[in-house]
């Protein structure tokens, strides 16, 4: 399948650079799969819009702040991005800039790494200290791992979602952001039950796709985790016919990682789960999701489950009305 099937022209200003305030003023595109229609509303009607008894799984990852900027011994400056813990305090990084093999980065008195491997720009680094030091040093100095397309410096508060609980994303499962503490008791109050797995977001989810043919593409492996407690009420809820809608391509990624003979399994690993036109879902019914970027691995999963020919209709119409995209940009809901 060509990567060219995935492009699309997005005028600059419609990428959001803040948040909807409140969060669940933003809006809301409902595609309905089966009728093969496109609605408009706002988020805080969701509960119009979700199948009667559905479970709602969301992604309970934290996030790190994981950009630091350091010194070279030349006195040069140098941007990291965290990506991901390995044994022995090194962490799997992009590094920006030039850098070589054994240069150790500054990044205050107390903080100090050596690069032990680089291949382009993705790297790894050693730090000085123990992951319980590292981690309150890293509260202080880090900043929100915001994507490029964001031109402010963001804060964590914002780039967070507000069930967030178990740190280790260098990225957020955005889709969770148009969830305020009001509108989750509204939608508990109306039958909904809210369910949780974590996944923890790393390069496999933002790294852009380059491949023509992207069946050649590979994700990198991402850390997830399903609780015994989720399983056993997400597989009750699937024998009781009540529809499982995914809270973000993270959560479905996970779901769809778990599942063995139409059963959710429970457990820790890594997942490598490409989804892309073509794949046959195994166990969500739906999903909330963000507006993505073109050539991108979550729009493709968006196409699996919506169909190409929706999304692309529905993407056309975003842009037509001016929808905010991107990663504080509006929702879509596919049922």
């Amino acid at each position: 399948m060509d990567l060219k099937n995935f492009n699309y022209i997005l005028p600059e200003e419609l990428i959001a650079q803040t948040s909807a305030k409140p969060r669940d003023h933003s809006r809301l595109m409902i595609l309905n799969k089966k009728k093969q229609s496109i609605s408009h509303d706002f988020f805080f009607n969701l509960k119009n819009y979700l199948p009667k008894n559905s479970i709602l799984v969301a992604n309970n990852s934290r996030v790190l702040p994981a950009r630091l900027y350091g010194t070279k011994p030349t006195g040069g400056k140098i941007e990291v991005l965290l990506l991901k813990k390995f044994k022995g305090n090194a962490w799997q990084a992009m590094i920006g800039g030039k850098a070589s093999l054994g240069m150790q980065i500054s990044f205050n008195k107390n903080l100090k790494a050596t690069i032990l491997k680089k291949e382009h720009q993705l790297g790894i680094m050693k730090f000085n200290q123990t992951t319980k030091n590292f981690l309150k040093i890293l509260d202080k100095l880090g900043q929100a791992p915001t994507p490029p397309y964001i031109k402010r410096i963001s804060n964590l508060r914002e780039y967070q979602t507000i069930y967030a609980k178990k740190i280790g994303s260098v990225a957020a499962p955005t889709a969770g952001f148009h969830f305020t503490k009001k509108l989750i008791k509204n939608l508990e109050k109306n039958g909904f039950q809210f369910s949780f797995i974590t996944l923890h977001v790393g390069l496999g989810t933002f790294q852009p796709v380059s491949e023509k043919k992207i069946e050649n593409h590979r994700i990198h492996p991402e850390k997830v985790q399903v609780s015994l407690k989720t399983a056993k009420i997400l597989n009750k809820a699937k024998k009781q016919n009540q529809k499982i809608i995914a809270i973000g391509t993270t959560s479905g990624r996970a779901l769809e990682s778990f599942v063995k003979n139409k059963k959710l399994l429970y457990g820790k690993k890594e997942t490598k789960i490409f989804i892309y036109p073509g794949y046959k879902f195994k166990f969500i019914d739906g999903l909330i999701t963000n507006f993505h970027l073109p050539k991108s691995t979550l729009l493709m999963m968006v196409s699996a489950l919506a169909g190409q020919s929706l999304v692309q209709k529905a993407y056309r119409q975003a842009i037509k009305k001016k929808y905010r995209f991107y990663s504080f940009g509006d929702a879509m809901l596919i049922i």
